[in-house]
């Protein structure tokens, strides 16, 4: 498998993260702007990670989960 393949499950995943972290701003009346000012990184990147469209950095998905006041697990949904 090439290093830019990624199975489907792990698609999926992120997929489901960007759905709990785009809720988790909704229901907090968040726009992206908001929150990428509370967790100190750009719009780009909160769209990015709620459209999946990459693979997000630890360290952003952290400071997300902070800035929404939520354990990054539950982020996940399940």
């Amino acid at each position: 498998m090439a290093h830019h393949d990624h199975p489907s499950w792990l698609e999926e995943e992120r997929r489901r993260l960007g759905d709990g972290i785009r809720a988790q701003r909704m229901r907090q009346n968040l726009t992206q702007e908001a929150l990428a000012y509370r967790a100190g990184i750009s719009r780009d990147t909160v769209q990015r990670v709620e459209r999946a469209s990459n693979n997000p950095r630890l360290t952003d998905l952290l400071r997300i989960a902070r800035a929404l006041e939520t354990p990054l697990a539950d982020l996940l949904g399940e």
